[in-house]
């Protein structure tokens, strides 16, 4: 005769631990592989859309009147579906109740910044990419039935996803992700391994999809070796990097403080005006800078309209963010990087010019999303460039200068229930 078989309490909790965990494993695998599908049809349908709004295809005047139709647009859009989501709250509710609360809202984001970033806005895709396949992963979880805190790692897993698919950076998309929920480097680590699954899972999604093959996104030249010279430009390329994110951080609030002054259904219509006259004064005010770095790369351009270019974007993307253009900024920030490093190509007294651009390109994004690991990953990776020492000095100096200012506002400390008063903003 067959007895019951019955567990102590703490064998149950050891088997319900190993389902739990599981159960994960196989949410970040689908996690990834979603993030990469949705990855891959946003970038397929924002280049049709691209092909046909983009300032080349268009004369001066011609584009004035795409931008000021995709203002009214966007307006109508907003309207009609919801106002969009974002990744600033992502980021709270991640840290709130470990995920987005629904995905009602990308209704409207992901159309708004289809047209946004395809008809030549100056911020990227990043922002609501990264925003859709953390939310869709989110809600994986939310089905699943999952509790907060492995909610909170599968909606990172989604995120990082995400990020890879536009970086093309695995490693550095996944620590990317972990690094931009806080303002002092990255908390949640037990999310990291599952982070770098999704991203990978994506990642191969998306190659697949796209065939794009595994190569960089931009063809850097490297230098042959570093030199001493090169800390001393990284040390300063850090400074600068700081001073371009309070400049960037003040900007856009004080743009934000004059939109306020406009009705909020004509502020895209506005902010098209307004692009429009910045990509008068330079030809790189609009899109976010991807294409032309990698053409600027390649190409003798005179220091004056490199200066110009990296001014009229960085007042081109807070203009955009003010006024309800979708989009990222961090490759936008990056192209500022890139744009001031170019400009002091031959003017160096030692060091290599490159060394500067990748360290700038990094310094300035880490000042204002303060992701000092990921960045310099992610930049390393992007550009096929071996400047980790260097370019990870930038981003430590950027970011201890850049501490006292944050434009990310729901960025925290991770918050400990047995230690009160432990979180912080």
């Amino acid at each position: 005769m067959l007895s019951t078989v019955r567990f102590s309490h703490p064998a149950r909790e050891v088997i319900l631990g190993v389902f739990t965990r599981r159960r994960l494993a196989g949410l970040v695998v689908a996690a990834g592989l979603v993030g990469g599908l949705i990855g891959a049809a946003y970038l397929f349908v924002l280049e049709l859309v691209s092909e046909r709004l983009l300032p080349e295809h268009w004369s001066a005047a011609g584009h004035l009147g795409v931008m000021i139709v995709v203002g009214v647009v966007v307006t109508g859009l907003i309207r009609l579906l919801g106002p969009p989501s974002d990744v600033e709250l992502l980021v709270d509710n991640i840290h709130v109740s470990g995920g987005a609360e629904g995905v009602r809202s990308l209704r409207s984001l992901i159309p708004v910044s289809l047209i946004c970033v395809g008809a030549g806005g100056p911020l990227g895709p990043e922002a609501p990419l990264v925003t859709a396949t953390g939310t869709m992963a989110s809600w994986m979880g939310g089905r699943a039935g999952l509790d907060r805190e492995p909610l909170r790692v599968l909606s990172i897993t989604g995120m990082a996803a995400g990020f890879t698919v536009l970086f093309g950076a695995p490693l550095g998309a996944a620590v990317f992700a972990l690094e931009i929920l806080h303002r002092r480097g990255l908390e949640y680590y037990e999310a990291l391994l599952p982070a770098s699954v999704g991203s990978l899972s994506g990642y191969a999604v998306s190659i697949v999809l796209s065939g794009a093959g595994l190569e960089p996104i931009w063809s850097f030249p490297s230098p042959e070796r570093l030199v001493s010279g090169d800390l001393a430009i990284a040390v300063a390329a850090g400074v600068v990097g700081a001073l371009i994110g309070y400049l960037f951080t003040y900007l856009t609030v004080a743009m934000r403080r004059l939109a306020a002054w406009v009705a909020p259904g004509a502020r895209p219509v506005v902010g098209a005006v307004v692009l429009s006259g910045l990509a008068a004064l330079s030809p790189y005010a609009l899109t976010n800078g991807e294409v032309q770095m990698q053409h600027l790369s390649a190409t003798t351009v005179t220091v004056g309209a490199l200066l110009v270019g990296a001014a009229a974007k960085l007042v081109a993307s807070a203009v955009a963010m003010a006024t309800g253009w979708r989009g990222g900024f961090i490759i936008p920030l990056f192209f500022v990087g890139f744009c001031l490093g170019r400009a002091l190509d031959g003017h160096l007294p030692f060091g290599n010019s490159w060394v500067l651009v990748a360290a700038l390109m990094v310094a300035a994004n880490v000042a204002v999303t303060k992701t000092p690991i990921g960045s310099t990953l992610v930049v390393t990776e992007m550009a096929d460039m071996v400047l980790l020492p260097t370019v990870l000095i930038a981003a430590i100096v950027a970011l201890l200068l850049s501490s006292p200012v944050s434009l990310i506002e729901s960025q925290q400390r991770r918050f400990d229930p047995s230690k009160p008063g432990e979180g912080d903003t």
